[in-house]
Formats: C-alpha cells, sequence, structure tokens
C-alpha cells in the first residue's frame, strides 16, 4: 500500500458555487486522501479569525482565507496556507492547481508532486487577470502531471508539457438518473406551460444571448427555463420575454428534479474566445437524466456526441428551432436511448478519479526509487571514502 499524501487544492471556483469537476474529483479524492479545498480570499467579518476552515465531509476541508481591511489579497492567501500548514502538520503534500494565479502565493509550497488539473483556457474569460497567460507558463514548468478538461483543451497544451493527459468531464449517473422518474415539479416550475426547453449552469459571457431571444421570439408556445447563477455580465442584458423564465441558482441535488421536467436540455453556447475549448458536462449529465439536447457547434460536443448522433447540433437561430420540433416530434431519447445508456454506463467521476490517481500513484513510486537509489549511492560513496 503506498503512502497516503496530503492533497491541497487551489481553486478559483467556490466549493458552494455550481457543483462541477474541482467538487467531484475532489470529493472522489477524499475517500483516500485528506483533502484540502483552498479558495481565494474573502472579506473578514469584525473579530473573524484570518483563515476559515470548515468540513465538506470525512477528509475533504474547504478553507477560506479571511482579508483584513487593506490587506493584500497575494499576502492574505500566503499567510493563510503557513497557517494551515503548520496548524494542519502537512508535509510536502501534492499540490492541484485548477488557477495559475494561485502561484503567486504558494510557489514556495515544499511538494512531492504539482498536478495542473486544466479545466478551462482561463485566460479566454472576461475579465482574467493580466498575469494570467505567464503564471500559466510558469505551473507548466512546475507541473508533473497535466490533466485537460476536454480534447480541445488538450490539443492546445499539448506542446507545453511532456505529460499532459485527457480526462473530459465526467457524469454522476445515480444523481441525475432520478430525472427519469416521475416526481412532482419544483414549486417555481410546476406552473410554467409545455413545451419546456431548459438549461442549467453559469449564465455568462458564453451564452449565446442573441440565439435565446430568436427562439423565444420565434416559437412563442415554447418555454424556457434558465436555471444557474448570472455571472460577469449585466443582467439587464439577459433577453426578458413571456416564455423566457429565470429560475437562479439551485442546488446541486435539486438539479434532476428540474431537468426531469423539461421537453428537451439545451446548450445554448456563443461562438466567441470563451468557448472555444469548452467541453461541457452538462452533456453527460442531461443524456444521463433521459433528456434529448440540443446544442450549438461548440467542439467537443460535435465531437463526439454530434457525430454519433447524440446530439442535435446548429448555430443558426432557425437550424436551432429546426433541431427543437424534430426533437419534440421524436419524443424523448426515441432511439438513441440505448446509444445513450451504453455511453453512460461506461462513464463516472469516480472511474476518472480512479485513472487520475493510477497516473499520480505511478509517479510517486517513481520518485521514491529515484530517492532510494540516490540516498543508496551516497550512502555507498561514503562508505567506500570511510574504507
Amino acid at each position: 500500500m503506498p503512502p497516503i499524501y496530503d492533497l491541497l487544492c487551489f481553486s478559483h471556483l467556490r466549493w458552494n458555487f455550481v457543483f462541477q469537476r474541482p467538487n467531484h474529483l475532489m470529493r472522489a479524492c477524499s475517500a483516500r486522501r485528506r483533502v484540502y479545498f483552498f479558495e481565494e480570499p474573502l472579506p473578514a467579518p469584525e473579530g473573524s479569525p484570518e483563515l476559515d476552515v470548515r468540513e465538506e465531509g470525512e477528509n475533504l476541508l474547504v478553507v477560506v482565507p479571511r482579508l483584513a481591511p487593506g490587506q493584500d489579497p497575494v499576502e492574505c492567501s500566503r499567510r493563510a496556507l503557513l497557517a494551515l500548514c503548520s496548524r494542519f502538520r502537512i508535509q510536502r503534500p501534492i499540490a492541484w492547481f485548477y488557477t495559475p494565479m494561485a502561484l503567486e502565493f504558494a510557489r514556495d509550497l515544499e511538494t512531492d508532486l504539482t498536478v495542473y488539473d486544466c479545466m478551462d483556457e482561463l485566460s479566454a474569460f472576461q475579465g482574467a487577470p493580466a498575469a494570467l497567460s505567464e503564471l500559466e507558463r510558469e505551473l507548466f514548468d512546475r507541473a508533473d502531471l497535466v490533466f485537460t478538461g476536454g480534447r480541445s483543451l488538450c490539443r492546445a497544451k499539448q506542446s507545453s508539457h511532456y505529460a499532459v493527459f485527457c480526462f473530459p468531464s465526467s457524469v454522476d449517473v445515480a444523481h441525475y438518473a432520478a430525472a427519469r422518474e416521475a416526481r412532482p415539479d419544483p414549486s417555481d416550475q410546476a406552473s410554467i406551460p409545455r413545451p419546456r426547453l431548459g438549461f442549467f449552469g453559469v449564465i455568462d459571457e458564453r451564452m449565446d444571448l442573441a440565439l435565446l431571444d430568436a427562439v423565444a421570439a420565434g416559437r412563442p408556445d415554447w418555454h424556457i427555463v434558465m436555471v444557474g447563477p448570472v455571472v460577469k455580465i449585466d443582467p439587464a442584458t439577459l433577453p426578458r420575454r413571456p416564455n423566457i423564465h429565470y429560475l437562479g441558482q439551485k442546488k446541486y441535488d435539486e438539479l434532476p428534479a428540474y431537468l426531469g421536467g423539461w421537453d428537451v436540455a439545451l446548450m445554448p453556447f456563443a461562438a466567441n474566445e470563451s468557448t472555444r475549448f469548452i467541453s461541457p458536462t452538462k452533456t453527460l449529465e442531461y443524456l444521463a437524466g433521459g433528456k434529448p439536447v440540443v446544442s450549438t457547434p461548440i467542439a467537443d460536443v460535435v465531437s463526439p456526441y454530434g457525430e454519433q448522433g447524440l446530439v442535435r447540433i446548429s448555430g443558426s437561430a432557425e437550424g436551432f428551432i429546426a433541431a427543437v420540433e424534430d426533437t419534440l416530434r421524436e419524443g424523448g431519447l426515441g432511439e438513441k436511448r440505448p446509444r445513450v445508456d451504453a455511453l453512460i454506463a461506461r462513464t463516472s467521476w469516480a472511474r476518472t478519479w480512479a485513472q487520475m490517481d493510477g497516473l499520480i500513484n505511478q509517479l510517486l513510486r517513481k520518485k521514491r526509487q529515484a530517492e532510494e537509489a540516490d540516498e543508496s549511492a551516497l550512502t555507498g560513496l561514503i562508505e567506500s571514502r570511510v574504507a
């Protein structure tokens, strides 16, 4: 049995935001390792400690540095990291980065292994820090392993590191399969007429708002349900029509109930720099919930899901409307169901984590063997000199 290493995860996403890739993987990791999920600083309420630590499960702690008035956020995070390592006696952990910006305060951390789980092209997102690209290059130099959240992103990053592995986002099949069961609608969705076209996720600069507006205007008898927080864009820019319903952010446990009440699941992403390399987790989540999917032509959705006929694809409003019409006529997954079920049966976050963990343990074994060989050689040299 290999030694158990603590894992320090540096994330730009908060644990209690939309439940997604970091949550799934760190929860799986915590089955065997102590995981510290290190968030960005938040203002400190009066009299609060500089470090908030809370349990989110066995072996899983969420760490929030607390920013005093006038304090530099980088210095705040650096001090919090030192305090955390001292308090919990963390020595040479596995460092797991979701954001290169964490190097600003964590570059001096002594680690046994560094992993960069590159889930998005963050430099293409609205409001990306100017230093992000430079820090990512530094992180590539430091990382022992690089994982990517999709095939397009993997191709874009392969020349940056010698050990880049593609791990597209997976799905909690049992969680979303609940959407296939008959159950009452959530109260804020129950009165919305059918047919219902639904989306859940973050509503931000990646959303094609003009497309949403055109679909709603072209088919006023359809009702579009948007579930999720509005982030980085002005809510006033959202299209407002009687048949578009913004229900706000919901808890992860609530999503299957909303999904179960839809006739078609949507992925109306815009074609821009922020969507060039995305690999939407919701593709598999929608399918696991038994819902047919219509998407704009996102590369990692077109291949493989569009090419396999599991998702309908269109980039124009007219084509999108036609694709939804065809989907409604087909009714549910139709003839796709056996192929969808075969796909999701082979897919799970547990399986994804097991493959990642296998690579981590393999590399840790090689490092230990190299250290033992170096130590043995040094001992032999000393003994030969003494003799």
